[in-house]
């Protein structure tokens, strides 16, 4: 799977603060792998649909078994509302124990800043 592109689901305000997320999952095996990322548009068309969801991409490297997320959110609450709903929560919860590591990073940005750089969130996943 190539890099889904940036998607803006709602356009932010000018010059305002967000709340950017990133994340890196390596699951345990191919078929962890392979579960990852069959269930990745169920999430992806929830993503582009959250409310608070100022963009999102999504980096897959499914034969290595290792996936990164990038997104921004109006708030940490409408991040955790989307993570809590939909179909990301049971697909999380499902898919928890096949994986064998995770990051998370969160930091602030500016809205006229968007799209945050995937070398700025490797970078802090590091």
């Amino acid at each position: 799977m190539p890099t889904l592109p940036w998607t803006v689901p709602d356009t932010p305000p000018r010059d305002t603060e967000v709340h950017v997320f990133a994340s890196r999952f390596e699951t345990r095996s191919l078929w962890g792998a392979l579960r990852f990322f069959l269930r990745t548009p169920r999430v992806w068309w929830q993503v582009s649909r959250a409310p608070g969801a100022y963009g999102a991409s999504l980096r897959a490297q499914p034969l290595r078994r290792t996936f990164w997320t990038l997104s921004a959110w109006e708030s940490p609450d409408a991040l955790k509302t989307f993570a809590h709903s939909g179909p990301h929560a049971p697909t999380s919860r499902g898919l928890a124990s096949q994986m064998r590591d995770v990051k998370f990073a969160s930091w602030n940005a500016n809205s006229d800043d968007l799209p945050v750089g995937w070398a700025e969130a490797l970078r802090r996943l590091t």
